[in-house]
């Protein structure tokens, strides 16, 4: 049950790519979650005078800011599961394991794709304001209803929330001229990961101190997006979006570079074969930029890092984010407390946001051949989060569970701003977009591919400690498989060495710009932030 994605990633300039780094869900999602970044906005008309004069924008973007931050607050999410499962809801951990949650993962996947498109085609603010509708029926639903049918269709709309987050992600950049879009990216991105850990914060004070029922606890949440509803009623409807709202002029700019390969204009000086499209007939459904970048992805994803960093964003969000689903749900089998001031979910989702925000930021100082070791620092990363699987799998002591879940996420937050960089440095903000959106629909399938077999009551119905062996011996899976490649890659450039030969396709190293906050620090419908 979450609140993922989640943020995402971009590309655009030089001084641009810094910026995704600055202000790294899964916020998380989401899922979150990826595209969100990457689905940044054309150009502000106004150009250079708008970077000169910032009455022209900065209330907008504080007020948007001001959205973000207020639509992050829900201090019942962390507490959702124990809700369910206690005597005022009464559903049995099976129930909410095997039958409600899957509901989460299916609804993402149908939701996705129409929302990325729906984003760009509508300019974002009806999506925002359907992101708010869905968030106050989640919480009506969870207050009234009382049937497993209802709590499915409250995992449905969350769903929903999830998908709809790429909209406020690329929102601000339409706000603004490039020239802005590090200090804005920043600005967006602090104020929705200071929503999510207040948000934490509030909701185990209330609990632990306060000592409220979850009733009323989720009243107070209902109050919280009602108010973001409102915000989002009030928001400024942009005139410009990235695909699909663009002058007729960007759009045959746009189009005469997406037919023009990205790998030559990243080796401009190779002699190689040219991977550019052929020129398509005016006035056909082939000439929209949507289209041309969709065709060109094929030629990117030739190239070995964009690979690897890619599978990478597939398979590890993958086993992420189902650690994230179900673990409120282990930490109640682990420790089913008797009174709710004994449960701890919302500190812990606080601490784990503070210390992945940490996590990315340190990750902008890491300065390594990332052409060469690579491979090796993801399968030494991947292997201690499998270690960590296994312990909270096989541990009786629900603090040992806590500390496990929140070096979990750590770990996966430090890679995702390498990711972004390695992934949007070379593209432009358009192709980037698609990229990133092609990865996180392809891990939303691959989840409810596992889901179905592994999860779903249709399925093998495993238990949540049964659920953590298998997400153990994926992550081990995803090692074997790293260190093989990194043992690869490793002797192949030391041979290449010897030989006097160039290994890959950088080889200097690379240093990543310094991380405000992580992409994916938005919180889950369970309390998790992505």
């Amino acid at each position: 049950m979450v609140a993922e994605d989640t943020a995402g990633s971009g590309d655009r300039s030089d001084g641009e790519k810094e910026m995704d780094q600055k202000a790294s869900e899964d916020a998380e999602r989401q899922e979150d979650g990826d595209v969100a970044m990457a689905a940044t906005a054309a150009e502000s008309p106004s150009g250079e005078d708008e970077a000169r004069d910032p009455r022209k924008w900065k209330w907008s973007v504080i007020f948007l800011c001001f959205y973000g931050f207020m639509s992050s607050i829900k201090p019942g999410e962390p507490f959702i599961t124990p809700y369910l499962l206690s005597p005022e809801k009464n559903f049995t951990r099976e129930q909410v394991t095997n039958e409600i949650t899957p509901v989460l993962t299916y609804s993402y996947m149908a939701v996705l794709v129409p929302a990325f498109l729906l984003t760009d085609l509508l300019r974002y603010k009806p999506v925002l304001i359907i992101q708010g509708v869905s968030q106050v029926i989640i919480w009506i639903i969870l207050l009234l209803g009382g049937t497993l049918l209802q709590m499915q269709f409250m995992e449905f709309f969350y769903g929903i929330t999830m998908a709809c987050r790429v909209a406020y992600s690329s929102y601000i950049f339409s706000l603004v001229n490039p020239v802005l879009y590090q200090r804005v990216a920043g600005y967006s991105r602090s104020s929705v990961l200071l929503g999510v850990f207040t948000s934490s914060i509030l909701g185990q004070l209330c609990m632990s101190l306060g000592n409220i029922t979850f009733y009323t606890l989720n009243s107070i949440s209902l109050g919280f997006v009602s108010f973001g509803l409102l915000l989002s009623l009030c928001l400024p409807w942009p005139k410009r979006s990235l695909f699909f709202n663009r002058t007729n002029q960007e759009e045959k700019e746009l189009v005469e570079v997406a037919t023009k390969s990205e790998l030559d204009k990243m080796n401009p000086k190779d002699g190689g074969p040219s991977f550019a499209a052929p020129p398509c007939p005016a006035s056909t459904w082939k000439d929209s930029v949507f289209m041309q970048m969709l065709l060109e992805v094929r030629n990117v994803l030739k190239r070995p890092n964009l690979r690897l960093w890619s599978l990478w964003w597939v398979f590890n969000s993958t086993g992420y984010y189902l650690v994230l689903f179900y673990v409120h749900i282990l930490w109640n089998k682990v420790y089913p407390a008797t009174e709710n001031k004994n449960v701890y979910n919302g500190g812990v989702e606080a601490a784990s946001t503070l210390l992945s925000a940490i996590a990315s930021f340190t990750a902008g100082f890491v300065k390594i051949r990332w052409n060469i070791w690579s491979e090796l620092v993801i399968g030494i990363i991947t292997a201690v989060q499998a270690g960590l699987l296994l312990l909270m799998r096989t541990t009786d002591d629900i603090w040992v569970c806590y500390v496990c879940y929140v070096l979990f996420r750590s770990f996966y937050q430090f890679l995702v701003p390498i990711a972004t960089f390695q992934i949007a440095s070379s593209l432009t903000k358009e192709l980037c977009a698609l990229v990133f959106g092609i990865n996180t629909f392809l891990g939303t399938v691959l989840k409810t591919i596992i889901s179905l077999i592994f999860t779903d009551k249709r399925g093998l119905a495993l238990d949540v400690h049964s659920q953590f062996l298998v997400y153990f011996f994926y992550f081990t899976l995803l090692t074997v498989v790293y260190f093989a490649c990194a043992a690869v890659v490793i002797c192949r450039h030391y041979r290449n060495e010897r030989r006097g030969g160039v290994t890959r396709d950088q080889p200097t190293p690379t240093e990543l710009s310094p991380v405000v906050t992580n992409k994916e620090l938005e919180t889950l419908s369970n309390g998790k932030s992505a």
